[in-house]
């Protein structure tokens, strides 16, 4: 079991506290279009950090926990990718400029954090608690890849967002985006503007995606500390990554299709794991070295079939998958 001092919890905090300072001094005080080259350095010293992490913490604890490191950060590294296929629909369904583009991003990505903080500690202690957690996590994994693989075609709709319907509704709204301001005063009214939303609409959606990736880490480890850090440093570079990649996502027409793959494997993963411990020792388990094997394996051959196949077709188009089908009155309002 991987021990973490006092220390060890202060100064990796610490760490993620001051990268996402810089984050928010670049996405906010600083408010840009941003081009790839600027995209491009960015995500590259944001992976180079957490590959640094990676080898430092490897170093001290090991590196079979820092296995269990890059495979956990792997994985919430490429389900954030799909996760950048929503915030780009979000993005064009409510028309933001892209100079407030970085702000929404980097205040969603601190939102986003909070609330996988929230479900580690939740999970974590679900684990330790109760060893059949492992099956309920396991399943769900494996129901989730189903409907992804299923919908895998498809595209989430906002506008079947709760809690964007609700604001819509109930909230006073500007017609505009007013310099990039969430609130503002209208005639000394106060009212939020669309940015207010397209923030609800990031920080549920990151919610629904947290339900499914924060079990999948926990199929790789069941160490919190190794589970948090992964999530951190994956999500830390989503504002960067989304700038650079945005271009791009319209290629990757297999995507959903491996990570379905990739959460239904850990999904079984779970549900072996649980079964050796509560079953029988004779059930097999499975390694971190294999996990990491296949996940990284799937990813390539995902990546290098999507390329191909735009290469012959470039008329595809990659879809974010979704767990459920469209509504019939999301269907309506698709333009004929």
């Amino acid at each position: 079991m991987l021990e973490v001092t006092a220390l060890g919890w202060t100064l990796t905090i610490g760490v993620i506290v001051a990268l996402l300072a810089l984050d928010l001094t670049l996405g906010v005080l600083r408010p840009h279009a941003v081009g790839f080259r600027e995209a491009a350095l960015w995500s590259a010293f944001y992976i180079g950090v957490a590959v640094a992490f990676g080898l430092v913490f490897a170093g001290v604890a090991g590196w079979d926990f820092g296995a269990q490191y890059f495979a956990g950060y792997i994985v919430e590294k490429s389900l954030s990718v799909d996760n950048l296929f929503v915030f780009v629909i979000i993005m064009t369904t409510f028309a933001v400029p892209e100079k407030y583009q970085q702000e929404v991003l980097t205040f969603g990505i601190i939102i986003a954090l909070v609330l996988r903080v929230v479900f580690i500690a939740l999970g974590a202690t679900l684990l330790s608690l109760f060893s059949f957690m492992f099956l309920v996590f396991g399943a769900l994994l494996i129901f989730t890849a189903v409907q992804l693989f299923r919908h895998r075609d498809e595209d989430p709709d906002i506008e079947d967002n709760a809690l964007v319907r609700a604001g819509r509704r109930f909230l006073p709204l500007t017609d505009d985006y007013v310099g990039g301001k969430m609130i503002t005063r209208v005639q000394q009214k106060r009212m939020v503007t669309p940015l207010f939303l397209v923030l609800i609409a990031i920080g549920s959606s990151d919610l629904l995606f947290a339900l499914d990736s924060i079990p999948a880490v926990f199929g790789v480890t069941d160490e919190a500390y190794i589970v948090f850090v992964a999530n951190a440093f994956a999500l830390l570079g989503l504002r960067a990554l989304f700038f650079l990649v945005k271009g791009l996502l319209d290629r990757l027409v297999y995507l959903s299709t491996g990570l379905s793959v990739i959460l239904a494997f850990i999904g079984v993963k779970l549900i072996l794991h649980w079964a050796h411990e509560d079953l029988s020792t004779a059930v097999p388990e499975i390694g971190i070295g294999l996990s990491l094997t296949v996940i990284v394996v799937v990813l390539v051959i995902t990546t290098v079939a999507s390329l191909r196949k735009v290469r012959k077709d470039p008329d595809t188009k990659a879809h974010a998958g979704s767990v459920r089908a469209r509504s019939t009155s999301a269907e309506e309002r698709q333009p004929r």
